[in-house]
């Protein structure tokens, strides 16, 4: 099939819409359900991400997209039980690799994955199709599907779930194009491999980077490959758990993967895992009180004649005091810049929210000053000399 019909482009009114191989056919089969234009890119965009991620780390690896970004990715190491509750998947027993990282993936931001598009590096298998199957969720992209898995997720919003099967073999000509206003612009593929190399030009005092850490610096730069730039990713423990993406600022970036990355880890203490929630509510609904509990909008959740909605009783403010303590906790998380940083601001915001590691291309006139800025707390940055944005 060289050519596939799509419902309408980014909104209704773009059509008619499509797409197609010059040469050659699609390297996608449709299993089930319709994508797309959107669905599309994101599945494009998430294969490669994971596909990478796999040859990187060589463990299974998802990623959770919405709207040409991922909201998570990661790689599929165990959950420790902590993990598996803030994910909501402790009752599902011992999972896959490849359920492992999905759980991850969708459960760094949990609130910006919830319909999201699925990309997965290996086969489906069916533990990790019955966490997709309870999740909210538009579509998948794999290599394959085991036949208990994919007649599963074929009962997903009422059968419409559309699943897609990719060629892993497929690869793409090295020139690519896109149409803007009418004009066609050209450019090679990215095609830059990140790996342990990568990361060898430490300019800092402190020249010590672990390789979990190392392999969290990867996740973190093989993400932002794929993210809507500019973009600041945060990861820990083989996943990415805060994204900042699409900011015209790079502060803004980092303020944003900061704060993401923050609730991660709020998600995790003892005051938001003993919220007393009603049975009956569900994922999505505990995803927003949570969310709402340790933000600005506290008192949505938890003022009389609105606690009543979700809790069997009246949780107390989780005071600021409180957080900034816990987050104390939250140490040795690693951060990827797609582009350099220009003042060491985005230091001082990354060391609130645990950054022990960082890797950025550098080239800014005053690398000096955020060189100097990780030297005094105590912080390994390494030079990666390339750039990553993504459009």
């Amino acid at each position: 099939m060289k050519e596939m019909e799509l419902k309408y482009g980014c909104n209704p009114n773009q059509k008619p819409s499509k797409v197609f191989v010059e040469n050659g056919e699609l390297p996608i089969e449709v299993m089930n359900g319709k994508p797309g234009y959107i669905n599309l890119l994101d599945a494009f965009n998430g294969w490669q991400l994971v596909r990478e991620l796999k040859a990187a780390a060589g463990l299974p690896a998802a990623t959770s997209f919405k709207h040409v970004s991922p909201a998570g990715a990661a790689i599929g190491r165990p959950l420790t039980e902590t993990e598996a509750k803030i994910y909501w998947v402790e009752d599902m027993g011992e999972l896959s690799p490849l359920g492992c990282a999905y759980a991850r993936a969708r459960g760094a931001d949990r609130m910006s994955s919830f319909g999201d598009f699925i990309s997965l590096s290996d086969p489906c298998d069916l533990c990790t199709a019955k966490l997709i199957k309870r999740e909210v969720s538009d579509g998948i992209i794999a290599p394959g599907y085991d036949d208990d898995a994919l007649e599963l997720l074929k009962t997903k919003k009422k059968g419409n779930y559309t699943i897609v099967k990719i060629d892993p073999n497929y690869k793409p000509d090295p020139i690519e194009h896109k149409q803007v206003f009418g004009v066609t612009f050209e450019q090679g593929r990215n095609e830059l491999v990140i790996d342990r190399e990568f990361l060898n030009n430490v300019v800092t005092k402190n020249k010590d980077i672990p390789d979990d850490a190392k392999v969290d610096l990867i996740i973190s730069l093989i993400t932002l490959k794929y993210t809507q730039s500019n973009s600041v990713c945060f990861a820990k423990n083989g996943a990415a758990i805060g994204i900042g993406a699409g900011q015209q600022s790079r502060i803004h970036c980092t303020r944003l993967a900061g704060s993401k990355a923050d609730k991660w880890f709020l998600r995790q203490s003892p005051q938001v895992m003993g919220l007393p929630f009603k049975e009956d509510i569900g994922r999505p609904e505990r995803d927003n009180a949570i969310d709402n509990y340790i933000g600005e909008d506290y008192m949505d959740v938890i003022a009389d004649g609105k606690w009543q909605l979700y809790f069997t009783e009246q949780p107390k403010r989780f005071m600021p005091e409180d957080q900034a303590a816990w987050l104390e906790k939250n140490q040795d998380v690693a951060l990827g810049s797609d582009a350099f940083f220009p003042f060491s601001d985005n230091i001082d915001r990354a060391k609130k929210s645990g950054v022990k590691y960082i890797a950025e291309p550098g080239g800014s006139v005053r690398d000096d000053l955020v060189i100097k800025s990780c030297d005094d707390y105590g912080m390994a940055m390494c030079f990666t000399g390339l750039r990553l944005f993504h459009h």
